[in-house]
């Protein structure tokens, strides 16, 4: 007979969940009292309760002395996990599953951070009483053997069922979780999961969770290319006209276009990048300027390498016409143009204004007239910034401070972004 080689399901199909819940009992007690078992857990469970032996994990406790992060670390894991423009995706596929009220669904990041959970009520509240809350870290070695913990140490979906949880405390629990992978690289990006009460237990559930995770890494990979297909219509025509080396990349070093420089997928960028000039492992010292969404890349001839201007940058914000606004982008190597959305003209104009820069409390304040909602403007900006990479600088936020920046606002200042209700555009207008 051959063997499926599909995920495994913890409870195989015609189980009594309730019958097999009690021999997983007994070969827990047995295994963590160190006496003689019924029987041998699951491989992929007796693995991870090998490394937690190992580490020392107490199984009444687990790892209490791992914390939550705070608010602001959390919106940034989620900006920065790679997994956020995929998380609708991940909603729609396993809504059959959530829909019911039993179960929720969770995403979590590559260190087993949850960073995202939805659910019914009810299930949301007996979750929280485990600590299982966005914030919370639910690697194996924290809270022992789970299935995003253990789906991201194994790199393959899992299925735990009740006492095969390292912890006690998680029995009453079932969950199925698999890895994500990005498909540029293999590297895994984080887990999606879906728990609940250990009677809503399913064969199947493993399998949907892990094809939907298939779909997202899917996604991702077309994300990918048409990002770096607008890349590559803006930037061919700029590369055509230099006539010399030069590489237009994403803000993540993928090579979207090149002229006169060897074909390669990706380099590595240096962090904290700007405008300006860098020294780059495989291409030397190069300037860059910035691109919608990416960098020119412009290795040097040593000939030039002294010099150190390589042109001022000059952006220019039209806000004439309300229902269009431009951001226009010029330097020595060409020009571009990007329509940024009613929200993002706001912060180009407040940015235009105060070249000094504006906190995320600052421009919280300006936007909505409460400093406290700085986690909402940092949500903006990452977005923004995926589109003006090197335009945009942190820290504050501010315009590259080498550009000259000029701002085309309506003959009558009444009409500046008249369906704005922001502060500081309010106070613009009078």
């Amino acid at each position: 007979m051959t063997q499926s080689t599909g995920p495994e399901p913890a409870l195989a199909a015609g189980e009594d969940p309730r019958r097999y819940a009690q021999i997983l009992t007994a070969v827990y007690d047995a295994t963590m009292n160190g006496g003689k078992s019924p029987a041998r857990p699951r491989e992929v469970v007796g693995d991870s309760w090998r490394r937690l032996q190992t580490l020392g994990i107490d199984p009444e406790l687990g790892n209490p002395a791992e914390t939550q992060m705070d608010v602001s670390d959390l919106e940034h894991s989620r900006r920065e996990s790679g997994l956020f423009d995929i998380l609708d995706d991940l909603a729609r596929g396993l809504e059959s599953v959530v829909q019911d009220g039993d179960n929720i669904l969770v995403v979590a990041d590559r260190n087993g951070r949850v960073l995202w959970r939805s659910g019914s009520t009810s299930v949301l509240d007996r979750a929280d009483g485990l600590g299982f809350v966005e914030g919370a870290n639910w690697a194996e070695d924290s809270v022992g053997t789970n299935a995003i913990g253990t789906a991201l140490v194994s790199r393959r979906a899992v299925q735990i069922f009740s006492a095969e949880h390292y912890v006690r405390s998680h029995h009453s629990w079932t969950c199925a979780g698999a890895p994500i992978r990005d498909p540029r690289t293999g590297q895994v990006l984080g887990a999606i999961d879906v728990s609940g009460p250990a009677k809503t237990v399913h064969p199947t559930t493993i399998a949907l969770v892990d094809a939907v995770a298939r779909l997202a890494e899917s996604q991702l990979r077309e994300l990918h290319r048409s990002t770096l297909d607008r890349l590559r219509s803006v930037a061919a025509p700029m590369l055509a006209r230099l006539q010399s080396p030069a590489l237009a990349v994403d803000a993540n070093g993928w090579v979207a276009a090149v002229e006169s420089v060897a074909l390669r997928n990706r380099i590595l960028l240096p962090e904290d990048l700007a405008t300006g000039r860098f020294w780059l492992p495989t291409l030397g010292v190069c300037d860059f300027e910035p691109l919608p969404g990416g960098w020119l890349v412009r290795p040097t001839s040593p000939a030039d390498s002294s010099v150190t201007d390589i042109g001022s940058t000059r952006i220019r914000i039209d806000l004439r016409n309300s229902q269009k606004p431009r951001i226009e982008v010029r330097s020595e190597v060409g020009e571009w143009t990007h329509e940024p959305t009613p929200r993002h003209a706001e912060i180009l104009y407040l940015l235009a204004i105060h070249r000094q820069g504006r906190t995320a409390s600052q421009m919280a304040a300006d936007l909505f007239g409460d400093d406290g909602r700085a986690i909402t403007v940092r949500a903006e900006m990452s977005r923004l910034r995926k589109h003006l990479a090197g335009i945009i600088s942190t820290q504050p936020y501010r315009l590259d401070e080498s550009a000259t920046v000029e701002v085309i606002t309506p003959s009558d200042m009444s009409r500046l972004l008249p369906h704005s209700s922001a502060p500081a555009i309010c106070v613009a207008r009078l």
